[in-house]
């Protein structure tokens, strides 16, 4: 039930990291114990060690958690408790009067950094070279157990429940017309949006399509298109896909290491911006090193190596992709992703898309990385249904 009098309230947030915890990170950082040096002298068998030890130097000595808080704050930032839990979000409405609500969900490893070269474009699109009709209020809130958001103390915190949070975060803000968007789990969040149906929502638009036979399911009958897709498929099965494995099945002892090492909590994730992004052969040439750690430091702050890798156990595997979504819906599928579908595919359980296209360049975190291309996306999608 939506909790009612002072648990209802909307509050103004701030983020205000004490010194001492940065002290302590600088600390950390001048005490690692190195591992020795991979073996493949690449990639192969995880983040190197020269290339992690340029970027943890970087944090030590050059990057400045102060300019990425003042970034933050300069938007206005919000909690509200809802079903016992205090949601963190970023609420960025448009100076347009008859701008469209639009709440939009990052994943893992990612956060609301991801977003904010996109805020100003979505928001206010004739400062940007826009149409003024494709404006949007933004809702951008960390799902629980990330950043600002609180860390859920008990089980069922997995996608349905988040996607029904969302639902009633959007009627609490007074939107009874809003629309959905997501990445990675922030499209599986979506999709379940589009599933549940909640009052107001009219529309939803993924950039990671959630619909994709195993590559080793022998019962899949696949397209040509899809046998291209299946086998970037089969190397994330392969070789990539081992985090998730790990998330889903015992996070807690994984928190133990990154929770306590700021630089393995900041290998863990680097690894996958060098993987997941559409770059070209370094993500420190796409993404600058402040952006990566301004990211990173959204889990080294707050605790949620942890918390954040629970989503896997509470969701992974609890057919996350089932169900078809009658609501209208739009994808659009960046070539550099970790996992991409067919249309054929995604047609058989989406029954009324408005928008499919296969963009030119980008990947896994589409907003971050291409953020002209992603709001052409988004503007193209919901305009349809506007």
């Amino acid at each position: 039930m939506p909790e009612t009098g002072a648990g209802a309230a909307i509050e103004p947030f701030t983020i205000a990291v004490p010194q001492s915890e940065l002290d302590d990170l600088h600390e950390r950082l001048r005490r690692t114990r190195w591992p020795d040096a991979e073996t493949s002298h690449d990639w192969n068998q995880g983040a190197p060690l020269a290339k992690v030890r340029e970027l943890c130097a970087y944090w030590l000595d050059r990057y400045d958690w102060r300019r990425c808080e003042r970034q933050l704050n300069a938007v206005p930032q919000f909690k509200t408790v809802i079903d016992g839990l205090g949601v963190h979000f970023l609420h960025i409405r448009s100076p347009e009067p008859n701008a469209l609500p639009l709440i939009m969900t990052h994943g893992w490893p990612g956060s609301v950094i991801e977003f904010m070269k996109v805020a100003g474009p979505l928001t206010d699109p004739a400062a940007h070279g826009g149409d003024r009709a494709d404006a949007f209020h933004l809702v951008l809130p960390s799902i629980p157990g990330y950043g600002f958001s609180d860390k859920p103390t008990e089980v069922g915190w997995g996608v349905d429940k988040v996607a029904a949070v969302w639902g009633e975060l959007m009627r609490r803000l007074g939107y009874a017309r809003w629309v959905a968007q997501g990445g990675d789990w922030g499209s599986v969040i979506t999709r379940r949006i589009g599933q549940l149906q909640p009052e107001g929502c009219i529309g939803i638009h993924v950039n990671m399509a959630p619909a994709i036979a195993s590559p080793e399911d022998p019962k899949a009958e696949l397209t040509p298109a899809e046998k291209r897709f299946r086998e970037k498929a089969r190397y994330y099965w392969d070789w990539d896909s081992g985090y998730a494995k790990q998330q889903s099945t015992r996070p807690q002892t994984l928190g133990y290491g990154l929770n306590d090492s700021p630089v393995g909590q900041a290998a863990w994730i680097y690894e996958k911006l060098q993987s997941w992004t559409d770059n070209d052969g370094a993500v420190e040439n796409l993404l600058s090193m402040d952006e990566m750690l301004d990211n990173i430091m959204l889990y080294w702050l707050t605790g949620t190596a942890t918390s954040s890798g629970r989503l896997y156990w509470e969701s992974l595997g609890r057919s996350i992709s089932d169900g078809t979504v009658t609501m209208p819906a739009g994808f659009s599928l960046f070539p550099g992703d970790i996992l991409l579908a067919s249309r054929e595919t995604v047609e058989k359980t989406f029954t009324n898309m408005i928008h499919w296209n296969l963009v030119e360049r980008g990947g896994h975190f589409a907003a971050w990385e291409q953020p002209e291309l992603f709001t052409r996306e988004v503007r193209d999608c919901f305009r349809r249904i506007r």
